[in-house]
């Protein structure tokens, strides 16, 4: 039998900053309690408004972290890439935020 590991969902990476990094999973984190606080609102037979409310809240917080990753994304890997001639990131900046704008 073969010990093969699963392929790994990219074959890039980027290497954060421990205050970038700190600052992305505490947003992470933050929203993730909103999730949780909507599931138990949705347990304690909350009003549906009320819960609409805090989703779009929630929504609102990934919004704004992806915005964020966005943004370090291409003031980082975007401009080190084109500076190496790797252009071929910038078609793959263009899918990216295609689907961010679905």
């Amino acid at each position: 039998m073969e010990n093969t590991k699963p392929a790994c969902c990219c074959e890039k990476s980027t290497v954060r900053g421990a205050e970038e990094q700190k600052k992305l999973i505490h947003r992470l984190n933050r929203i993730e309690g909103q999730i949780r606080g909507i599931r138990k609102m949705i347990e304690r037979d909350a009003y549906c408004t009320d819960i609409l409310v805090q989703s779009a809240a929630a929504n609102a917080a990934i919004n704004a972290f992806n915005r964020d990753l966005i943004a370090s994304h291409i003031k980082g890997c975007v401009v080190r890439d084109i500076k190496e001639g790797k252009e071929d990131v910038i078609d793959e900046l263009v899918v990216t935020l295609q689907k961010l704008m679905k």
